[in-house]
């Protein structure tokens, strides 16, 4: 079980520093050439631009990750450990993109901590 965790954490890691790099490319692209839409200037712009390539890089790479995860377990089991990824989204959320952390937002995630718990300790008992 400690190789799924591994790859779970590593698959989380990756997953999340990918979106962190979706949204600087983005938010590079949408300062430069307006609001994203489905227009070739635009998605040329959006798909040309290094940090949005490297996003979807690094995101691809934590699915092959999630791959291993999810040969080893049931789907059932490890899908909601995915919800890790909201939680952990927050750091670089605040640090980097100085996104607000809210009393609701931070509710939410204990939740969600919550409800990993409750999931992986049944899986235990099994």
């Amino acid at each position: 079980m400690l190789l799924v965790y591994t790859l779970l954490i590593i698959a989380c890691a990756l997953t999340v520093t990918g979106e962190v790099m979706l949204k600087l490319g983005i938010s590079h692209v949408t300062e430069r050439v307006g609001a994203f839409s489905l227009s070739p200037d635009i998605l040329i712009a959006t798909f040309t631009d290094w940090r949005v390539i490297l996003g979807f890089a690094l995101v691809f790479g934590g699915s092959l990750f999630w791959l291993g995860v999810i040969s080893r377990v049931q789907l059932s089991f490890a899908y909601p450990l995915l919800a890790l990824n909201y939680v952990i989204i927050f750091i670089p959320s605040r640090f980097l993109l100085h996104e607000p952390i809210t009393l609701s937002r931070v509710v939410g995630a204990c939740i969600i901590v919550a409800g990993v718990i409750v999931i992986t300790w049944g899986q235990g008992q099994h």
